[in-house]
């Protein structure tokens, strides 16, 4: 809004830049997150929004219940405005992210009021909430294969550290899209188990992507890093730093102890976002790796629950891989901070491709 206000319009020069529009939406998002934050706390607090910790886990973590819960309401708040008031409105890119973030708040937010509010404990059945996740996913799907974000490289795979290296995957291409959305929404649902957990992930996430999608929506840099170039992914840098700089004031009331959870309200829409934003500027590889704690803490369920079909035993202590960690004597923050300390470095490796090649 403000670049066709203050650019369109009035001339402003400022405002064409993606740079000073990005660092308007990391600082915008963190102040909605603080003045809201407290006031949906209470209100959620008022009616009894809490967690119930399962029975099976770790026995730390029954002094969690009754913490309240829902907060990526908070989150979803401030994203939108602050991408709304610092991203150009007629870039598709944006209109998408808007309608990922809507469309999967609104998934975790039916979860979380049927089991908290309803007190449903299923609450949305896991076949229902697949179903709705797909519906997005081919939506995206049929986009993209009418409106391809690059031509040339339409259904190609791109292989980080390699110079040029492209692989037609034809057909294929679009099942790895619909893997990427789903499975990262998922994946990041499965990592919020811990106090800050997830949402420090996110953001280190989310600020590695926004370097990609800056340097991959400029012709001239991306040509000489030799990545695909994709118009308008630049403006993806400015929603994902408004995202960065709403997931920081998150974490302010989120880090341990927590004052408040998120909810699938908030990591099913922040894992999609995620997955989203990597297909749009054709890095899907590299979500796996900037992506890499919410890979393993995915794969660690599925091993868990394949070997424990065959043999009636136990791969891991418990599943998630953060749980099994703390069932060997970690403590919650130790596990929380080791795992941000790797979720860093991966997103250095990540970034070192553009380099690497």
């Amino acid at each position: 809004m403000f670049y066709h206000i203050f650019y369109s319009l009035l001339n402003i020069n400022v405002f064409q830049y993606i740079t000073f529009r990005a660092g308007g939406a990391i600082l915008t998002s963190l102040i909605i997150t603080f003045l809201i934050a407290p006031y949906i706390i209470k209100t959620l607090k008022k009616y009894k929004i809490s967690q119930t910790i399962r029975n099976d886990g770790p026995k730390t973590h029954q002094l969690k219940s009754g913490t309240t819960t829902m907060g990526g309401i908070i989150i979803i708040i401030s994203l939108i405005i602050s991408a709304l008031l610092w991203s150009r409105l007629d870039n598709v890119f944006i209109l998408w992210l808007i309608a990922a973030t809507v469309f999967f708040g609104f998934i975790g937010f039916v979860d979380d009021y049927l089991k908290l509010v309803k007190r449903n404990p299923k609450g949305l059945s896991a076949k229902k909430k697949l179903v709705f996740q797909s519906l997005f996913a081919v939506l995206v799907i049929a986009y993209l294969y009418f409106f391809p974000t690059n031509g040339q490289y339409a259904t190609a795979l791109n292989i980080p550290y390699l110079k040029s290296v492209f692989i037609e995957m034809s057909y294929l291409y679009f099942i790895l899209i619909f893997f990427v959305i789903v499975g990262s929404s998922n994946a990041v649902n499965l990592t919020d188990g811990l106090d800050g957990l997830a949402i420090g992930n996110i953001v280190i996430s989310a600020m590695t992507l926004a370097v990609f999608s800056y340097l991959i929506g400029n012709i001239n840099i991306s040509a000489y890093l030799k990545v695909a170039y994709v118009a308008g992914a630049g403006e993806i840098s400015v929603f994902l730093t408004a995202l960065f700089g709403a997931g920081m004031g998150f974490l302010w009331y989120n880090t341990y102890p927590a004052e408040i959870f998120m909810g699938d309200t908030g990591s099913l829409c922040l894992g999609a976002l995620l997955g989203l934003s990597a297909v749009f500027i054709k890095q899907e590889l590299i979500l796996f790796i900037v992506g890499g704690i919410f890979v393993a803490e995915a794969v660690s369920v599925m091993i868990q629950v394949s070997v424990y079909k065959k043999t009636q035993k136990r791969f891991f202590r418990m599943a998630p891989l953060h749980h099994h960690f703390e069932l060997g004597g970690l403590t919650e923050t130790k596990v929380t901070i080791r795992f941000w300390i790797v979720g860093v470095i991966l997103a250095i490796i990540a970034i070192a491709s553009l380099k690497l090649r």
